[in-house]
């Protein structure tokens, strides 16, 4: 089959795939009645697309570019002189665009960067409703905290120092602001997960995403439901110690972006203050029914808050000038204690500390791994208060029984190891 004839075929099949999704998604949300550009239409953008890139190859360099002009020509008169509220917009534009430039990768030979186009093309034809409706949950100040952390981390992150102020060099400004950045977008991506499947999510699937966006706000927005629903005391219980348990492999994720070797030294801990947790999430399956309840977002506020990344950054550098003094001071003995302290008011800021600590050469890889894992063993005791005093009756026996062995199981590994 001529070289020509199969890029014509393969053009004409890739824009009927384009147009395929763009006349569902028109039919749906039109009630029945199709948009402008369907099958047909983009098939004939895409063989369009091909050919003009035969004829500029073969003729002249001129074609593409002339067809591709002539093509957007006529969408924008057509958007222009339709008065429907359906009216051909932008993304039919990009997307009839997007197909001519199909049709014209495969004609040079590009089939495969061809379909990945036709592909993304496609998906993000057929998500328009879905992206509509996910935009919807969010409230005025979830958008003005993200545009105003955006501005700031942009504006700010780049103009300040990248070196050591203060007694013991122990405040760098860009160090800090990237930690802040760092443990803010780790959060917020649990937190737009969570905005976006609501109340309609598993208890599974939102306490996942709950420990990723805090999982301190989610004992407390779980142990509080958990007493306004006694029924369910055993779901919630469930929930908390899986939001508390994503709390460790994302401590460990975090710190690897940092330090790879100490988040090594902290895999076999943590796996082991994972291990009740796991039993728990086994011993519940076999003796509770699976439930759907969710946990609705508006337990968890926006990590991305102007007034927490603030305080997060104080803290973050009162803690690494603690950290620094008592290392040039010689008192590794009060590393320990410090991390529990810390552990008892926020685990990321001194799992990040002791990542950078180490990194620079400041404690040891041995201290820091104890120092992070016994500021865990803090943070379990303090959640496990929390459901203590807030939950139901059942949520408090079964959410102290295995936060208690997680943090036994940290004070094992300290002991033993």
């Amino acid at each position: 089959m001529p070289a020509l004839l199969t890029s014509i075929i393969v053009s004409v099949c890739l824009g009927a795939l384009v147009g395929l999704i763009r006349q569902w998604s028109d039919q749906r949300e039109a009630g029945g009645e199709a948009d402008f550009g369907g099958v047909r239409t983009f098939s004939l953008w895409a063989l369009l697309g091909c050919v003009a890139t035969h004829l500029a190859d073969e003729f002249s360099a001129a074609v593409l570019p002339v067809v591709l002009v002539m093509v957007g020509a006529y969408l924008t008169a057509m958007a222009l002189r339709d008065a429907r509220p359906q009216r051909p917009g932008n993304t039919t534009f990009v997307a009839a665009l997007l197909t001519c430039l199909v049709g014209a990768l495969v004609a040079r030979g590009q089939t495969q960067p061809a379909i990945v186009v036709a592909a993304l093309t496609m998906v993000m034809l057929g998500i328009k409703g879905q992206v509509h409706a996910w935009t919807r949950a969010f409230t005025p100040e979830d958008i003005r905290a993200t545009l105003q952390f955006a501005a700031i981390t942009g504006v700010i992150l780049p103009l300040v120092p990248d070196r050591p102020y203060g007694p013991y060099d122990a405040f760098n400004p860009y160090a800090t602001w990237l930690m802040v950045v760092l443990i803010s977008g780790l959060r917020f991506a649990g937190y737009i997960a969570m905005r976006l499947l609501g109340e309609r999510a598993g208890i599974f699937i939102t306490s996942v995403l709950g420990g990723l966006a805090s999982s301190t706000a989610s004992t407390l927005a779980f142990s509080r439901q958990s007493k306004e629903d006694a029924a369910a005391a055993a779901t919630f219980s469930f929930a908390v110690v899986t939001a508390c348990a994503v709390m460790l492999p994302r401590v460990v994720a975090m710190v690897g972006v940092i330090n790879p070797l100490l988040a090594r030294e902290l895999a076999v801990p943590f796996a082991l203050m994972l291990a009740p947790a796991f039993g728990y999430g086994l011993w519940l399956l076999k003796h509770r029914p699976a439930a759907g309840t969710g946990l609705p977002s508006q337990g968890i506020a926006n990590p991305l808050r102007l007034a927490t990344a603030i305080k997060f950054a104080l803290l973050y550098t009162v803690i690494a000038f603690l950290v620094k003094a008592a290392a040039r001071l010689d008192w590794h003995n009060g590393m320990l204690p410090l991390s529990f302290v810390s552990g008892l008011t926020d685990m990321d800021a001194i799992a990040l500390s002791m990542a950078g600590s180490h990194e620079a050469g400041t404690v040891g890889l041995r201290l820091a791994a104890q120092a992070i894992v016994l500021g865990a063993v803090a943070n379990s005791l303090l959640k496990s208060g929390l459901a203590f005093t807030l939950g139901a009756p059942l949520l408090k026996r079964h959410v102290a029984v295995v936060l208690g062995l997680t943090a036994l199981a940290g004070v094992a590994w300290l002991v033993v190891g």
